[in-house]
């Protein structure tokens, strides 16, 4: 495994820890942030790109 892969799964499990505890608190911001935080290691770990290429693309979607 790859350190990309690595910091893909790292993400992931972060993600999860924060939605968990973001429901606990009842804190939307907290939850919002692990899914995205687990979106972005799901990607890390596919691609192999890094979180701030992917962060980069997201911002430059027109919403």
């Amino acid at each position: 495994m790859n350190r990309l892969e690595l910091e893909g799964k790292w993400n992931q499990v972060k993600g999860a820890f924060k939605q968990k505890y973001g429901e606990w608190f009842n804190d939307d911001e907290a939850f919002a942030d692990g899914k995205l935080d687990e979106v972005i290691g799901k990607v890390q770990e596919k691609t192999g790109r890094t979180r701030e290429q992917i962060e980069q693309e997201i911002n430059d979607w027109e919403i």
